[in-house]
């Protein structure tokens, strides 16, 4: 286990791949959270 992570912070490949991974994976948490809460708080039209 020490070797992964000497590996991830001397790799700028690696580093940058989880890096983008985990902006990915909060852009698409954060974008259902905002549909659904603007679902949540829209107004039906009668």
């Amino acid at each position: 286990m020490n070797v992964f992570f000497r590996d991830f912070f001397s790799d700028p490949v690696l580093f940058l791949s989880f890096g983008i991974l985990g902006t990915v994976i909060a852009l698409g948490i954060f974008y259902v959270y905002y549909f659904v809460k603007k679902i949540q708080e829209a107004e039906v039209p009668s």
